[in-house]
Order: structure tokens, then sequence, then C-alpha cells
């Protein structure tokens, strides 16, 4: 695998992103970042290897307040700009390679909020890694309305203790949706870590969502 350093083109500040192509990929997943972390955290880093090695290429990149030194999210219409901006990056520097988008909580949010609004050129499909359906102790369920007019097929990984996307209310949900699928991630929480006494590992953790990632992907149309 190769590793490669990019700047986006973002208005007067290029956003920081980094490539991960292994040597025969067969898709790229546009790999977007949660609210509390960037494009370096190890979550992002760890996924995004765990795909490469199964021939899965990532654009991981930092939102613009990430690439600023700032630890508070940009507002809701910066943020998608940003998603779309990297996403046409991405399809303009490996146009041979099938593309799909979305990312970690916030990231997948904003990816899907961006094809909502206009569709993403060139995107077969969005995954999410841990969808947020509502801020945390504040339950509720608009997080999700824009789904229903999402044309592309959507995957969810959620954990069975994700306390912003309980179950029993995503499941419904993502069933009435169409083209979309749920992985359910068992023991794990909103950033897919799993108790000690679950018997698994980070390590398990990750290769289950890589290898659900992978799996849709192959299916997809």
């Amino acid at each position: 695998m190769t590793e490669s350093r990019h700047a986006i083109p973002f208005g007067d500040a290029p956003l920081d992103a980094l490539a991960i192509v292994p040597d025969a990929p067969r898709a790229l997943y546009v790999f977007a970042h949660g609210a509390g972390a960037g494009m370096e955290h190890a979550f992002l880093v760890h996924a995004a290897h765990e795909l490469g090695a199964r021939g899965i290429a990532t654009l991981r990149y930092d939102f613009p307040y990430r690439t600023a030194g700032s630890r508070r999210p940009d507002p809701q219409p910066k943020l998608v700009a940003a998603v779309r901006a990297a996403v046409a990056f991405a399809r303009e520097t490996y146009p041979a390679l099938p593309c799909v988008a979305g990312g970690k909580s916030m990231g997948g949010r904003m990816t899907s909020l961006a094809h909502a609004a206009a569709p993403l050129d060139g995107i077969r499909g969005i995954a999410f890694y841990g969808f947020p359906l509502h801020p945390a102790a504040k339950p509720g369920t608009a997080r999700a309305d824009h789904l229903a007019s999402i044309d592309v097929p959507m995957l969810f990984l959620q954990g069975t203790r994700d306390k912003l996307a309980p179950l029993d209310t995503l499941t419904p949900i993502v069933g009435g949706l169409p083209n979309a699928h749920l992985h359910v991630v068992d023991g794990a929480d909103h950033g897919f870590a799993v108790l000690k006494r679950s018997g698994r590992t980070e390590d398990d953790v990750h290769a289950e969502l890589a290898d659900a990632t992978v799996s849709w992907i192959q299916h997809l149309p």
C-alpha cells in the first residue's frame, strides 16, 4: 500500500487529506471523520488500513475547522461544502476507481446531507460508521429525515451499545429506506469500543467492520 498527502482545494484554505491506496485497488472510500477528532484519529487510521488490506483505497480528509487547528465544528453548510469538495477531488484524482463516500458519525451524516441536497457526482453508495441519529441525551429521529431522498445504496454499521442511535429506533428507519442495509456490531458503542468481558478485541471489531464494508461494496450495482 502507498500513502500520499494531498491538499484539497477549498476556498482560501485547502483541506488536509491522506490517501491509502493498495497495490490493486477495487474501489475508493471517501472517509470523513467525526466531530471530536480529525482524520488522524486512531479509529480512522485503523479502519483505513483494514480496508486497504482488503483492496479498498481510502481518502481521509479534515474538515475546515480541523485543518485550521480548531476543535469546534464548522457550521453545517461549510461541512457539507467540504464533503462536496473532497468527493470531487477524489473523483478527479482516482477516476478509474468506483467511489463510495461516508464516514464516522458526523462525517457520515454530512456526506448524506450533501448528497440529499444535490447528488454527489459519481458516488455509488454511502457508508456510515456509526450514524448519529440524535445528540447525546436528546432522543429524536429528525436527523434521519433526509435519508429518504437519497437515491444510492446505504450501509449503516452500528453497535448494539450505541447511545446516539438505539437499535430499536434506528432499525425501523433503515428498514423503511430503499437500498439500505444495517450491519449490527454486537457489544460495540458509538466509537465501536467493546467491553473486555465480551472476549472481543479492537482488532476483531475493525476486521468485522472492514469485512462488512467490503462485502457491501462488492454487491453495489
